[in-house]
């Protein structure tokens, strides 16, 4: 009858022990779920940290604080001050890549695609490397 007793002691803890573990769990759980709903603290996925959302004319949305409108084109003789810009950076800073050169400027890379392309087919930049890799030089 002892043997019993004691089972049955050990039964009870456990599934004491059991009970409180699941109630911890289910807990953080919540916690957890609160957290990421209540606070919106984290970005949520496919958006950037970091990148504010400013409204333009008309109640569009531009990206990063810039003057346009959502697909409208830039001026040409604005796309050419910012080649102009770039040519001038490059040759200070030989070797830099496109993230690097767009922080030093203080622009985004998005804004310097269509500045080295040009760049590059008027043969004033020469690159090494592929994809995020590339470094600029002046030729």
């Amino acid at each position: 009858m002892a043997k019993n007793s004691v089972n049955d002691r050990i039964r009870s803890r456990v599934e004491a022990f059991a009970e409180e573990l699941s109630s911890l769990i289910r807990d953080s759980a919540m916690e957890t779920v609160r957290d990421a709903l209540g606070a919106g603290s984290a970005p949520r996925r496919g958006t950037r940290a970091g990148r504010a959302v400013v409204t333009g004319p008309a109640g569009s949305s531009v990206r990063g604080g810039g003057r346009r409108e959502k697909g409208q084109k830039r001026d040409p003789a604005e796309i050419e001050r910012l080649t102009d810009r770039l040519l001038d950076y490059v040759k200070g800073n030989a070797g830099q890549r496109i993230e690097q050169i767009a922080a030093g400027m203080g622009t985004v890379t998005k804004e310097l695609n269509l500045p080295v392309k040009k760049l590059i087919a008027q043969k004033s930049l020469k690159t090494k490397g592929q994809k995020r890799a590339t470094q600029y030089f002046v030729r």
